[in-house]
């Protein structure tokens, strides 16, 4: 069931889902490097400590759409449990899932789904499939399609390695040599990481992108949460990529980004006090949050809710919720 009040207007909600980012190399967490320049002059909300649901997107997306999570990780459970897709779709916002990766493992099925993995999609693809930047035309198509309360993921290629350096156009070539092979072996270090870096830079600009095209909505309240599935290895300690089980993975694998961007007419009409945001996001939070930040965000009731885990909880004003929905 969704709580609405009346008067209220619709919400559209883009969760981004990135893919292989590190914390580390995050420029809004003080990286050395400024690999996210756009986002830095937006009014965004950082989430500095942040630790993934797994080391793959195998493991973390069904996890971090579930609402079990990584405590008594049980994948069997997480996997015949309904997504906090389904749980959306069934409480009457319309669900899509656009994806320019391997699919949603499971997460979206039955919903709609539109994959941009093996190219053909005009601008930004080509025959060997599409940069992140060519979901940008299906989003608009189908925040044009709607006009109610409306969720639409977009799962990135983002960082997908070995092969960075083909992750970005030739505009974001901005930190050089960089590795132009997927053989990493063949590569000096500063070389990989150098290409790593200009991915994030072009992940920054997607997400700035998606803010900007946001922040023009006027008809509905709208919001963005960008979260990566897991991290990578650059050569720490001899390891390339990701994947290393859990248990003994290192920080790089498991520490990722996420920020949220809400607008102004959603801040106002949820009485969402942004200060208060900002201050829950400089504690320890994790891929176990996301479903109940959702659900909280979207004023979505369901017996799965844990308000314990909703990042929004202590941070809204009913008063003031109510006071702007009369």
């Amino acid at each position: 069931v969704v709580g609405k009040r009346p008067g209220s207007k619709p919400r559209l909600l883009v969760l981004v889902i990135g893919e292989t980012v590190r914390a580390q190399n995050w420029g809004l967490n003080g990286y050395a490097r400024q690999t996210t320049p756009r986002l830095a002059a937006l009014p965004v909300v950082n989430f500095s400590d942040v630790t993934a649901c797994g080391t793959s997107t195998e493991v973390s997306l069904p996890c971090m759409l579930s609402p079990f999570g990584r405590d008594d990780y049980d994948e069997r459970l997480i996997r015949r449990s309904e997504s906090l897709l389904h749980v959306l779709e069934h409480a009457g916002i319309h669900t899509e899932w656009l994806d320019n990766q391997t699919g949603c493992k499971g997460t979206c099925e039955g919903l709609a789904f539109e994959s941009y993995e093996t190219g053909g999609k005009g601008s930004g693809c080509d025959k060997h499939g599409c940069l992140d930047e060519a979901m940008i035309a299906g989003l608009v198509a189908r925040m044009e399609k709607q006009s109610g309360d409306q969720v639409v993921v977009l799962h990135q290629l983002g960082n997908h390695g070995p092969a960075y350096f083909a992750r970005y156009p030739s505009e974001f070539r901005q930190f050089t040599p960089i590795c132009v092979t997927s053989e990493l072996g063949r590569c000096e270090l500063s070389s990989i990481v150098n290409a790593y870096d200009n991915a994030i830079l072009y992940t920054d600009d997607f997400l700035a992108r998606l803010i900007a095209l946001l922040g023009q909505q006027t008809k509905r309240d709208a919001a963005l949460i960008y979260v990566s599935d897991h991290g990578e290895s650059l050569g720490e300690n001899g390891l390339f990529l990701h994947g290393v089980p859990y248990a003994i993975a290192p920080a790089t694998q498991t520490k990722v980004p996420m920020l949220m961007w809400i607008g102004d007419a959603m801040t106002q009409a949820r009485g969402i006090d942004q200060n208060c945001l900002r201050a829950e996001a400089q504690q320890a939070v994790s891929h176990d949050n996301l479903f109940h930040s959702v659900l909280g965000l979207l004023q979505v009731t369901t017996s799965a809710y844990r308000a314990d885990l909703d990042v929004f909880g202590g941070c809204v004003d009913q008063a003031t919720a109510m006071a702007a929905s009369r």
